[in-house]
C-alpha cells in the first residue's frame, strides 16, 4: 500500500461491508439494484469527538439519492490533504476497489474544492460527488412545485458554475474562422460559463416575481391579523406529520431525509378560538449548502416573517443537541434567530414519555412533548401555541418624512396604523400599533423603519406604551 505524506496522518482507514436493509430485502457488499448507481461512499472523520450517526445519516442520504451503496471506507485523519482531501494513498486504494467493483460513483461526505474533485477523479477513474452534490441531487429528485424546481435549478447551477473545467482538456480549439471573425475566438468553456450565468440571472429574476408574490400572501395574512407559525426542523424530525396531524392537510410523509420540499400553508382554526396560518417548510441537515440556502431565501422568508416558529425535534434521537446546533445555525443564516421559539420534543411515543410542557422562569412555554404520529400531546401543543401567540403589542408615535411614503404604504398595508395626521412641511405624524415580534422584524429588515424609529427615540418626547394581546 503506498505510504501517505503529511504531518501526523493515521492511516486507519476501514472498507466497511455492511448489510443495508432496503424494500428489496438486505443490500450486502457487492449487491445492486437496478434503479441506483453502483457507489462507494467514503466518510472522512477529521474529529475524535465527532457523533457516531454522522455515518448513519451519510448513508441515509446516499440512499434517499437512490444509490446502491457497495461499500463504506471510513478514512481518519488528523487534518485534510489540499490536493485529494483523504491523501494520494487511501485514493489509490479506493481506486482498487472501484476497479475490483465496477464502481460507477464514488461519494465523499465532506466538501470538495473543483480540484480536489478533479484530481481524485483522475486518480479513481469514475466520477466523483462531494455531500454539496448528494443533496441537491436529493432536492432535484423531491422538488415538486414550480417554485421548487426553479429554486433548486439555480443551486445546481451556482454549485456547477465552479466546476465547469471538469472534463475540458480539448478547449484550446477555437471558434473564429472567415472575414471578420479571425482571432482567438469562444472556448467551448467560455461559451458554457457565458450560458450557465444566463440562466443563474433568468431564474433570479423568476424567483424574485414568487418573492414578491409571497410578500403579497404574507401582506394579505397581516391585514387579516392572522399570526403565522412555521415549523421548522432538522429532516425527518417530523415536520410534515406534525403539519398533517394539525392541518389534515395529506402532505407527503415518508421515513426519509428531506421527504417534501416545498413549502406548504394552511389555516388552522385553535380548538379556544381564533385561527393562525401554519407553515411546512424545508428540513435542514449538517452542512447543508450555502447554494441552498441562497436559493430557497423566498421559501425560508416564510420563517423569518413568522410570528412563532416551532422546532421540532426528535426527541429520541441520539445525536440531539448536534441537530439542534444545526437547525439554529441555519436560522442564524436566514437572520431568523430573533424569532420566537416553542421546542416540540417529538416521537415521545418511541421513549414511553407521557405528553407535557415545559416552562421557563417567566412562565413562557419553552418546550411540549408530543407524538405527532400518534396524536399524543396535540392538545398541550395548542395549548403552547396559544400562550407563546398572547403576546405584548407595541404602540409607538413615529414621524416619516415625505422620502418615506414607502414605509408609511407598508404600515397602512399591515393595518398598523391607528392614526394619522401631516404638518406643514410634508411630513407624516404616526400613531403605530404593531404586535412586539413584527416590530422587531421590521426594525432588524425594514431601513425605513429603523431610521423612523431611531428619530423618535431621540426624541424626548415620544410616546409609547406596550399592551397585551391574546391570539384570534
Amino acid at each position: 500500500m503506498p505510504s501517505e505524506t503529511g504531518a501526523d496522518v493515521q492511516d486507519d482507514a476501514r472498507l466497511l461491508s455492511f448489510k443495508l436493509e432496503s424494500k428489496d430485502g438486505f443490500l450486502g457488499r457487492g449487491a445492486t439494484t437496478s434503479a441506483g448507481d453502483r457507489v462507494i461512499l467514503v466518510h472522512v472523520r477529521i474529529r475524535a469527538d465527532e457523533s457516531p450517526e454522522a455515518v448513519d445519516e451519510f448513508v441515509e442520504l446516499a440512499r434517499s439519492a437512490g444509490a446502491s451503496i457497495d461499500a463504506v471506507m471510513i478514512v481518519t485523519r488528523s487534518q485534510f490533504d489540499a490536493r485529494t482531501l483523504i491523501g494520494s494513498g487511501k485514493a489509490e486504494e479506493i481506486q482498487r476497489e472501484v476497479a475490483a467493483g465496477k464502481v460507477a460513483l464514488v461519494i465523499v461526505n465532506h466538501a470538495l474544492s473543483p480540484s480536489q474533485e478533479r484530481n481524485l477523479e483522475a486518480i479513481l477513474q469514475c466520477r466523483v460527488l462531494d455531500r454539496a452534490g448528494l443533496i441537491l441531487d436529493i432536492f432535484a429528485q423531491r422538488a415538486r412545485s414550480h417554485e421548487g424546481k426553479l429554486q433548486v435549478e439555480l443551486a445546481q447551477l451556482q454549485h456547477l458554475s465552479t466546476r465547469l473545467v471538469r472534463g475540458w482538456t480539448h478547449l484550446e480549439r477555437q471558434g473564429g474562422g472567415g472575414i471578420g471573425m479571425r482571432g482567438p475566438g469562444e472556448t467551448q468553456l467560455e461559451t458554457d460559463r457565458r450560458l450557465v450565468a444566463g440562466r443563474i440571472a433568468q431564474l433570479k429574476r423568476r424567483l424574485e416575481k414568487v418573492r414578491a408574490q409571497r410578500q403579497e400572501g404574507r401582506k394579505g395574512r397581516q391585514r387579516a391579523e392572522l399570526p403565522t407559525v412555521a415549523l421548522v426542523g432538522y429532516t425527518n424530525a417530523g415536520k410534515s406529520t406534525l403539519f398533517n396531524r394539525l392541518t389534515e392537510a395529506g402532505v407527503y410523509v415518508a421515513d426519509q431525509l428531506f421527504a417534501t420540499l416545498d413549502a406548504t400553508l394552511r389555516r388552522v382554526e385553535m380548538p379556544q378560538g381564533g385561527a393562525i396560518v401554519l407553515a411546512d417548510t424545508v428540513g435542514f441537515v449538517a452542512d447543508l449548502p450555502h447554494e441552498l440556502v441562497a436559493a430557497f431565501r423566498s421559501t425560508l422568508e416564510e420563517t423569518r416573517e413568522a410570528s412563532l416558529l416551532l422546532h421540532v425535534i426528535d426527541a429520541q434521537a441520539e445525536g440531539r443537541d448536534e441537530r439542534v446546533h444545526e437547525v439554529e445555525s441555519v436560522l442564524e443564516q436566514i437572520d431568523a434567530q430573533t424569532v420566537p421559539r416553542l421546542d416540540v420534543m417529538n416521537k415521545i411515543d418511541l421513549m414511553y414519555r407521557p405528553p407535557g410542557i415545559d416552562y421557563d422562569e417567566s412562565g413562557r412555554p419553552r418546550r411540549v412533548w408530543i407524538s405527532a404520529a400518534r396524536g399524543l400531546g396535540i392538545d398541550l401543543l395548542f395549548q403552547a401555541i396559544r400562550e407563546c401567540l398572547a403576546q405584548e403589542t407595541v404602540s409607538l408615535d413615529l414621524d416619516i418624512e415625505p422620502c418615506e411614503a414607502r414605509l408609511r404604504a407598508k404600515l397602512y398595508a399591515e393595518g398598523a396604523i391607528t392614526q394619522e395626521r401631516m404638518d406643514e412641511a410634508g411630513h407624516w405624524h404616526l400613531a403605530v400599533t404593531l404586535p412586539m415580534v413584527r416590530w422587531n422584524q421590521l426594525a432588524a429588515h425594514e431601513p425605513g423603519f429603523a431610521r423612523a424609529l431611531d428619530r423618535r427615540l431621540k426624541n424626548s418626547s415620544m410616546s409609547f406604551s406596550v399592551l397585551s394581546s391574546p391570539v384570534g
